[in-house]
């Protein structure tokens, strides 16, 4: 097939396909939303099916992509606003006990599930997605940036896009694109943790340890659970404004205001977003069957569970492959 040819359209998935999945975390990146990501990476097939007559190869396909998906995004960022955490709203800790708020006009931060973006660890071969790109710390401190920081910090940082190509792409100098570089890594910094400062267990750490954790939440085993956290772990739950911090505190909230009443009522169902252990947590209901309730996001570190992030939109449950009810035992 020539350049002028139009594609049909098992020729164009047939070019797209193995593109896909690093697409859509190029998108989410950008966007903080995997819904978001996932409808901007059809936008962005659409454009390249509308304009592939006009691809003359002098880049990669996978460059001709990317270019036309960051503008997508950039576009789309010109009428979203930034998502974030509780804990990037500025608001203080809260102690447990204190009434939860619940604020569903914020646009939150969505985990992503790991096989969407090419991190099947059952499968080395198809993994196409960096862990350390799409980490949930990561991910909250770019929504930090203005869009176009945002955009050079992960065309240089993450796919190691030369200054030039990022400046064609914005069309804009290589000077600028190097400004905006270093003011981005600057204010990543403040509101990030490097990499070096995250010490990872094992494997066999990690195993032994989310084995406790499922053990004491399934139980709700509040003296367990305080053994599970750091000094200074820390507790949020979008849509609630409210963030924690500390085992104590931790396993005072799951104690005094989570609805499980004893063991049995929850049960968590494993699965892995952002390159991180997580679960689908459901809860029991008076007539006995567990139902969806939210998806905690671990941050494992060797000394223990460093961030829960539990997310309560249901939604994320179908995104996630998961069930909305789990059938009776």
């Amino acid at each position: 097939m020539t350049v002028t040819d139009t594609p049909t359209d098992q020729d164009f998935e047939g070019v797209i396909a193995p593109y896909r999945r690093e697409l859509l975390a190029h998108c989410y990146r950008m966007l903080g939303s995997v819904h978001d990501a996932e409808d901007l990476v059809q936008e962005t097939f659409l454009r390249a099916w509308r304009s592939y007559h006009q691809f003359e190869g002098r880049s990669s396909m996978r460059t001709w992509l990317y270019r036309i998906a960051t503008n997508v995004c950039l576009t789309a960022l010109d009428t979203r606003n930034r998502r974030p955490m509780p804990t990037g709203l500025g608001n203080p800790g809260s102690q447990a006990g204190e009434p939860l708020v619940e604020s569903n006009e914020v646009p939150w931060l969505e985990p992503v599930p790991d096989s969407a973006v090419g991190l099947d660890a059952t499968d080395p071969a198809s993994i196409v997605t960096s862990r350390e790109s799409v980490r949930l710390a990561l991910i909250a401190a770019l929504q930090h940036l203005p869009p176009r920081q945002r955009a050079v910090l992960i065309l240089r940082d993450v796919l190691a896009w030369k200054a030039a190509e990022v400046a064609e792409l914005l069309d804009t100098s290589t000077a600028a694109v190097n400004s905006s570089l270093q003011r981005a890594r600057a204010q990543l910094e403040q509101v990030s943790p490097s990499q070096d400062e995250v010490t990872e267990p094992t494997s066999a750490e990690t195993t032994a340890l989310l084995e406790r954790y499922v053990a004491a939440f399934e139980r709700k085993d509040i003296a367990a659970m305080i053994d599970l956290f750091t000094k200074d772990a820390v507790w949020e739950m979008p849509p609630f404004l409210s963030w924690y911090q500390g085992p104590e505190n931790i396993a005072r909230l799951v104690d005094t205001q989570c609805p499980a009443k004893g063991p049995g009522d929850m049960r968590l169902i494993p699965t892995s977003a952002n390159g991180q252990p997580a679960f689908g947590l459901y809860m029991r209901g008076e007539d006995g069957v567990h139902r969806a309730f939210n998806l905690p996001v671990l941050t494992v570190t060797a000394e223990g569970v460093s961030h829960v992030a539990s997310f309560f939109d249901l939604s994320l449950f179908e995104t996630f492959g998961l069930p909305l009810e789990l059938p009776m035992s």
